[in-house]
């Protein structure tokens, strides 16, 4: 239970048109912990305005009033705060009288001639209504997490569909199929653990970086990453992000630096004083590589991803040396 709510200042409003029986409920209320704030109705006018005006913990009434009486009080308390507890306290309240205020949603009843049961009714009331509150709140809770995991499902879902379809039409072979597929459905997996283990929250993008590329590297170093500055990745970035590295990969392991014995890839970012991010991939001594005839479904991905998801944009240049990817976005749209 949250320690500020537990000791919170409650609000207590009392109907009661006895100046005297006021003081005296006054006295006992006094007795609580922390002392509560309490506010008086002698009348149906003044009680309305009350209700009207402001919120309340806890709800004292008495049962017979000049102009009005204890259960049409209740009536207009459930109408108005159906929340608040609903004490009467009064020195006339049969058994019969009690039942049918328990039934229309009284919470407790204090006779005046037993006013020392008064303060523990009232804590009673009020952690029953800290209890409901709690529940419902978690309920809710519950309720937008379930709604949440759903949307994320299908969005995932949806990713996963396209890939399958557009991996087909690209595939040459039935194993470059299934090795093209497992290889994105990994880093699609593999970025989904690491926002888990962030509890859906942002990821770091050097973390990003590393698990994405550790299962192309394993462990050879022929992969060297230069951290630029901390940038924290909200999910959609933290994946998209993911499966471009992926692809650029793939690309490197089948055509580019990683397919020959002494190829690497180095990996950078920086920022500059537009609020831009610029990642560059560079591969090196591996094949001469050239600008293809037309573009595969993996650099279609990349470019993409990084402009319908990221607001960014992708420059391509194919050398010599080995293929050079640069990526500048926004850093507005990686975190929002």
């Amino acid at each position: 239970m949250d320690v500020h709510n537990q000791l919170r200042q409650p609000r207590i409003l009392v109907l009661e048109d006895s100046h005297l029986d006021a003081e005296l409920i006054r006295e006992h209320l006094e007795t609580l912990k922390p002392v509560p704030e309490i506010r008086y109705a002698q009348n149906r006018k003044t009680y309305e305005e009350a209700l009207d005006g402001d919120d309340y913990d806890v709800i004292l009434a008495d049962f017979s009033l000049p102009d009005f009486d204890g259960m049409s009080a209740l009536e207009l308390a459930r109408d108005v705060a159906p929340e608040v507890p609903f004490i009467f306290v009064s020195g006339i309240l049969g058994e019969e009288v009690a039942i049918e205020s328990f039934r229309q949603g009284a919470t407790d009843y204090v006779l005046k001639q037993r006013l020392i049961r008064l303060p523990a009714a009232v804590e009673r009331a009020l952690a029953e209504a800290r209890e409901r509150t709690e529940r419902r709140d978690a309920e809710r809770q519950k309720e937008l997490l379930v709604r949440e995991l759903s949307h994320r499902v299908k969005n995932t879902m949806a990713m996963v569909m396209s890939l399958v379809r557009r991996t087909v039409k690209t595939s040459s072979s039935l194993d470059d199929y299934v090795e093209n597929l497992l290889g994105r459905l990994r880093a699609l997996a593999d970025a989904h653990a690491l926002l888990f283990e962030t509890n859906w929250n942002e990821a770091e993008l050097l973390e990003v970086v590393r698990r994405t590329l550790a299962p192309q590297d394993r462990g050879t170093g022929r992969v060297r990453i230069d951290a630029g500055p901390l940038t924290l990745l909200a999910p959609k970035a933290a994946l998209a992000l993911s499966m471009v590295l992926n692809e650029l990969a793939t690309n490197a392991v089948k055509h580019g630096a990683l397919s020959s014995e002494h190829g690497t890839v180095h990996v950078n970012w920086q920022t500059d004083s537009k609020g831009v991010l610029t990642l560059r991939w560079e591969e090196s001594d591996g094949p001469a590589v050239q600008l293809p005839e037309e573009a595969g479904f993996g650099m279609t991905l990349i470019e993409r991803s990084v402009r319908y998801e990221l607001n960014g944009e992708v420059r391509l240049e194919y050398l010599k040396t080995g293929l050079v990817c640069e990526i500048g976005i926004p850093l507005a749209d990686l975190s929002g």
